[in-house]
């Protein structure tokens, strides 16, 4: 048995109340808040460059991979303000942090989300915070041109401003695609109450990245286990099956999905979900099967970045539905990128993995050039 090698690369957070495998232990603290301070003083494009070209950095002597992370989280200062930095999880986040850890990791272009969106659900001004976060991600792409694209928030459970958001989000502020829990309450994304939001993704063919959290349903039910352990990944698998089983996905062709965290633990369940999909009340719903409709998905590899993980996935997808995710700040791209490099890509496929899937959701980050 090959057992993955797993690293702890320090992060540049650790929160105690924070406690999930995404973050580092307590222990790195000091040398983590070490590197924050000259982060901070990388504020300009031109200074950013500067630290990229370093000959003080032999492994750039490589020609970098230039990849693309789809699962990249930031923290607009509303939306931190509005939760609380309780909810929001990060206080000491900036533009110049991440763009720090792309340029060692060999990152060109990252696709903003913002973290737990789901403290965002119950917000009375839901709407307003979710409109200030995308146009912050939106001026930090032309800020910083080609580094960054974005996964626009939506206030949701509410559909009907989420519907206004997506207009205002894809057609104004051009964002790559849609941000959306894998859960609100009790209710996953194949719920029949979120049918029009589906209608209307699917009109504009419409990229959709899903992240996982805690549902209400299962919030702490395993003490002194934290809920990405366990929770994260059994949610993507059940909003996977929600989608799948309601016909939602057979419905909305045109939706290009992206699961997080290389599908959860759908991939090893397969064999369950092929035999509930044979029942004639769920065959209904899938008239070419349930195998297409996986396969056409799209899942990124941070958090699971090991062979394990990768070979489960891989004998149910091809390559070029594979992407590149680091989960950052709670994991590096240095340290994302090492495991994938592990896990027996070939150099072809792993330039698909690293980029040349990406592009096919992402055309326009084609042109995108490492900013001077």
């Amino acid at each position: 048995m090959i057992i993955p090698q797993t690293t702890t690369t320090p992060t540049l957070f650790s929160h105690a109340r924070l406690a999930c495998l995404c973050c580092p232990p307590a222990s790195i603290s000091e040398s983590a808040a070490a590197r924050r301070v000259p982060a901070r003083k990388v504020s300009s494009k031109k200074s950013g460059a500067s630290k990229a070209k370093s000959p003080a950095k032999p492994r750039q002597s490589a020609p970098s991979p230039r990849r693309i992370d789809v699962h990249h989280h930031i923290v607009p200062p509303v939306y931190a303000k509005s939760v609380g930095p309780d909810r929001a999880f990060l206080s000491s986040w900036s533009p110049a942090m991440a763009l720090e850890d792309m340029d060692r990791g060999g990152t060109q272009t990252a696709v903003t989300c913002i973290y737990a969106g789901g403290a965002l659900a119950g917000h009375p001004d839901a709407g307003g915070i979710a409109r200030e976060c995308n146009e912050y991600a939106q001026r930090m792409g032309e800020d910083h041109p080609g580094r960054f694209g974005f996964f626009a928030t939506l206030p949701m459970p509410d559909v009907e401003a989420s519907l206004r958001e997506v207009e205002y989000a894809l057609d104004v502020l051009h964002a790559d695609g849609i941000y959306l829990q894998t859960s609100y309450g009790n209710r996953w994304l194949g719920d029949e109450s979120f049918a029009p939001l589906w209608a209307e993704l699917d009109r504009r063919k419409a990229v959709v990245f899903t992240h996982p959290h805690a549902p209400d349903c299962c919030a702490g039910i395993l003490p002194g286990i934290p809920p990405a352990v366990i929770e994260y990944p059994a949610d993507t698998t059940r909003t996977i099956a929600s989608l799948v089983f309601s016909g939602t996905a057979t419905r909305c062709p045109g939706v290009r999905f992206i699961f997080s965290h290389a599908g959860g633990t759908m991939p090893f369940l397969i064999e369950r979900f092929t035999r509930l999909a044979a029942r004639p009340d769920m065959a209904a719903r899938l008239p070419k099967g349930i195998l297409p409709e996986l396969k056409r998905f799209y899942y990124e590899l941070a958090q699971a970045a090991h062979p394990m993980a990768v070979d489960s996935l891989r004998q149910l997808v091809p390559v070029s539905q594979i992407l590149f995710g680091t989960d950052y700040p709670y994991r590096t791209t240095a340290d994302i990128a090492k495991g994938v490099g592990r896990c027996g890509f070939s150099a072809a496929e792993l330039d698909r993995v690293n980029r040349g899937n990406a592009l096919r959701l992402f055309p326009r980050l084609n042109s995108a050039k490492r900013s001077t």
